[in-house]
């Protein structure tokens, strides 16, 4: 299988398993996202995804949940699994922070939002890859812009980003993801990771543009 190809499937894969869930470990985004909604306690949006961020940003995932979400997730290239499960954690937060703020997570161009928000302080990258002008932030105004034939080629270049901080020296500067002891990954998600792509996330989707209306 050539990079490329490995790129584009581990994209798609960590997205695809955000939204729907790794039964019976956890739930969908959807899932998580009407928990919230569901609570009518918060007087509005922003606080439900504040309390969101927190929880999941300070919830221990114990190095055998990581393990065991690892040990039943069949991923599309090779990378740690608990890597791998690492990703689909965060972007499960990402894709209900976006459905709690009314976007369609089916949509292809919220996805690669969903996808771009967990590559945190490198999220312009795969935009400036293709040629995208990128200000002081991503939006989703920007993204709804890019034709499809493009944003397949973000997805590809934000899961190559993905892969080389899998490689040998990746996972040594994984950005603070999650910690590294002795070469093996431990299985709990640093908190300021976590909470800066969950940041992130709100940023980019609490304001809904005419384009990704559902």
């Amino acid at each position: 299988m050539s990079e490329e190809s490995q790129a584009y499937k581990l994209a798609k894969w960590i997205v695809n398993k955000a939204i729907e869930g790794v039964p019976p470990i956890f739930e969908s985004a959807k899932e998580l996202a009407e928990e919230y909604l569901d609570d009518d306690t918060y007087e509005n949006n922003d606080e439900r995804v504040d309390d969101l961020i927190e929880w999941e940003a300070r919830k221990s995932f114990t190095s055998g949940f990581v393990t065991s979400l690892g040990g039943i997730l069949t991923l599309p290239v090779s990378v740690p699994s608990a890597l791998g499960a690492s990703w689909v954690i965060q972007a499960r937060m990402i894709a209900a922070i976006a459905i709690i703020y009314g976007h369609n997570i089916r949509k292809d161009k919220v996805r690669t939002l969903v996808l771009l928000a967990l590559l945190g302080d490198s999220i312009k990258e795969p935009l400036k890859d293709v040629g995208v002008k990128v200000g002081s932030k991503v939006t989703e105004k920007i993204i709804a812009k890019i034709p499809g034939r493009v944003i397949k080629e973000i997805n590809k270049n934000a899961g190559f980003r993905l892969l080389t901080k899998a490689g040998e020296k990746g996972i040594i500067n994984l950005t603070k993801c999650i910690p590294v002891v002795g070469g093996i990954i431990s299985g709990s998600i640093d908190y300021s990771y976590c909470r800066k792509v969950g940041y992130i996330a709100k940023d980019i989707f609490r304001k809904k543009s005419f384009f990704f209306r559902n």
